[in-house]
C-alpha cells in the first residue's frame, strides 16, 4: 500500500497502538462498520467547522423531498449570487441552464457546487433559509445536540459547527438511502445535456499527487480556512467496511494532508487488524460431572460463533476464560441455561456466552441409590419398623 514504509516506521518505533499514530487532523473517528463500532477517534466530540461536509446533510435532505429526480428546473439568478465573493467552489452551471434534479446532486457531491446547493434549495424550499432548516430539523430527528447549520454548502460562519462522530452519524444514515450512495460512490458523472462532467475532488487529489488508492470507494472532501482539509469516505479491504471522519488538518501546507491520514490510519488497521475467531458453532466448551446419570460426565458446546476484530499478534492463546454456573449437573436438572463463560482478555471481559443444557442424560438407578444411600436406609428402616409393627397387630 502507498504508506507502507511509514507504518513500518511506527511500527517498528512506537508500542502497538493507533494513538501513536500521529495524524495531521485535529479531529478523527473511524468505524468499523461490520460492527457498527469506533475502532479509533481523536477529539471526536469537539465542535469543529465542516466545510463542505456539510453537502452529505444537504444531499440527503434534497434527495428525501424530491418526488423526481430526472424533472427538469432551470438554473436561477438567486443559485449563483455571492459565490465568487465568498470564494465557494461550484460545479459550473450556468444561469438558465436546464438540468435534472439528478444534476444537481451529482453537482453537490462530485465537484462540491455550491451553485448546485443553492439551486436545490430554491426549487425545494423557495430559498437557502428555509432549506437549512430542513437541515436541522434533519440534525434533531437524528439525535444531534452538536450540529448546527447555517448554509447550504458549508462556508465558515460561527454558527455553522459539527463534530466527526456527528458527521458519520449523518453520513451512516444517508448511505442507507440507494440514491445517495450511488452518488457517493461514483467518480465520473455526465449531465443530462452532456455539457459537464463531473470528477470527484478526491480523485482529483489522487491525480495531481500521484497517490494509489485501491480500498476507498466513496468519498467527500471538504476545505475553507476555519475548517482546514476534511474529508469523508468509506472503504472496503477483506470485505470489512471502514468509515471514517477527519477534519481540521493544515491546510496552509501544499499535500493532501487529509487524505493523508486516511491512507496512514486506513493502512494501519487493514495491515495490523483482523477478526479472530474465538468461538466456533458447536465447539466444545465445558465439561461437567453428572449425577444420577449413566454418563459419567456431559459437554456442552457453544450455541454460537464469536468472532472479535483485534491485532493480528493477538492468538486464541490470549484468551481466557471463566465459567460461573452448576457444576454438576443432575439428571433431573432442567433444561435451560445454567450459567455463563466470559471471555477475558489482558482481564477484561470482551464478551460471554451463555451455557444452555439441552437434556441428554440417561437415568441410573445404581447412581441414584449410591448418590442417595443414606436416605434409602432411612426409607428401608422405616419399612422396617412399620413391617414390624403391622405383624404384631
Amino acid at each position: 500500500m502507498k504508506y507502507l514504509k511509514y507504518l513500518v516506521f511506527f511500527i517498528v518505533c512506537i508500542p502497538f497502538n493507533i494513538e501513536a499514530l500521529e495524524i495531521n487532523s485535529k479531529h478523527a473517528i473511524l468505524y468499523n462498520m461490520n460492527d457498527d463500532t469506533v475502532i479509533f477517534e481523536k477529539n471526536a466530540d469537539e465542535r469543529t467547522y465542516i466545510a463542505s461536509l456539510t453537502k452529505i446533510m444537504t444531499t440527503i435532505v434534497a434527495i428525501e423531498n424530491i418526488d423526481n429526480v430526472y424533472e427538469y428546473v432551470t438554473i436561477p439568478a438567486q443559485a449563483l449570487e455571492g459565490l465568487i465573493e465568498a470564494n465557494a467552489a461550484v460545479a459550473g452551471f450556468k444561469l438558465g441552464q436546464k438540468v435534472t434534479y439528478l444534476d444537481l446532486l451529482y453537482g453537490v457531491l462530485l465537484p462540491s457546487g455550491a451553485d448546485a446547493t443553492k439551486t436545490l434549495a430554491y426549487y425545494i424550499s423557495g430559498n437557502e433559509d428555509n432549506f437549512v432548516k430542513l437541515m436541522n430539523n434533519k440534525a434533531k430527528e437524528l439525535g444531534l445536540s452538536n450540529t448546527h447549520f447555517a448554509n447550504t454548502s458549508g462556508l465558515d460562519t460561527d454558527n455553522h459547527y459539527s463534530t466527526v462522530r456527528e458527521i458519520s452519524v449523518i453520513l451512516k444514515y444517508a448511505l442507507k438511502n440507494p440514491l445517495f450512495k450511488q452518488i457517493y460512490t461514483t467518480n465520473k458523472y455526465t449531465t443530462s445535456d452532456n455539457t459537464l462532467t463531473f470528477r470527484s475532488v478526491f480523485s482529483n487529489y489522487l491525480n495531481r499527487f500521484n497517490l494509489t488508492n485501491n480500498y476507498i470507494y466513496g468519498s467527500k472532501t471538504g476545505y475553507t480556512n476555519l475548517a482546514g482539509y476534511c474529508l469523508s469516505s468509506i472503504a472496503n479491504y477483506n470485505n470489512i467496511e471502514y468509515l471514517l471522519i477527519t477534519t481540521n488538518a493544515n491546510g496552509k501546507i501544499n499535500k493532501p494532508l487529509h487524505i493523508m491520514d486516511a491512507f496512514m490510519i486506513y493502512d494501519y488497521y487493514m495491515i495490523n487488524y483482523h477478526y479472530l475467531d474465538i468461538i466456533s458453532k458447536g465447539e466444545p466448551i465445558i465439561t461437567l460431572d453428572t449425577k444420577n446419570s449413566k454418563e459419567k460426565q456431559i459437554t456442552i458446546t457453544a450455541d454460537r460463533n464469536i468472532t472479535k476484530y483485534l491485532q493480528t499478534s493477538i492468538t486464541k492463546d490470549y484468551f481466557k476464560f471463566d465459567y460461573n454456573g452448576l457444576q454438576q449437573l443432575d439428571y433431573f436438572t432442567k433444561e435451560g441455561q445454567i450459567g455463563t463463560i466470559d471471555i477475558l482478555l489482558n482481564g477484561e471481559i470482551i464478551d460471554s456466552i451463555s451455557v444452555i443444557y439441552s437434556g441428554g442424560l440417561t437415568f441410573s438407578l445404581i447412581s441414584f441409590l449410591a448418590n442417595n444411600i443414606i436416605a434409602v436406609l432411612f426409607i428401608i428402616l422405616i419399612l422396617i419398623v412399620v413391617t414390624k409393627k403391622l405383624l404384631k397387630k
